[in-house]
């Protein structure tokens, strides 16, 4: 089992910076994939980001150039660097975590509002 916790949500106004943090611990050796959905009040989950272990990323072509993510295998962790945000943006921010038998676990959450 691997358990994700977030942190580093908060309020910011628009064209403001903010990271997110997300930190796994229990069975995370198992881990390949690593990233970040986010849903908006009264919206579906929307994928934001994600990092393989080797490094690779993707993103939601509306973050790109303005999010990066970024990931510490040693310490199991990874990281959304969100700069020039929009309100657009605002939304509770999940980290997932994806295993070699393509299982995904997920974090609580962490709210990001941008205020315009």
């Amino acid at each position: 089992q691997v358990q994700l916790v977030e942190s580093g949500g908060g309020t910011v106004q628009a064209g403001g910076s903010l990271r997110v943090s997300c930190a796994a611990s229990g069975s995370s050796f198992s881990i390949n994939v690593m990233g970040w959905y986010r849903q908006a009040p009264g919206k579906q989950r929307q994928w934001v980001a994600a990092i393989t272990g080797g490094g690779s990323t993707n993103y939601l072509d509306s973050v790109k150039g303005r999010f990066t993510i970024s990931r510490d295998t040693a310490k199991n962790s990874v990281y959304l660097q969100m700069n020039s945000l929009k309100p657009e943006d605002t939304g509770v921010y999940y980290c997932y975590a994806e295993n070699s038998l393509a299982y995904v676990h997920w974090g609580q959450g962490t709210q990001v509002t941008v205020s315009s």
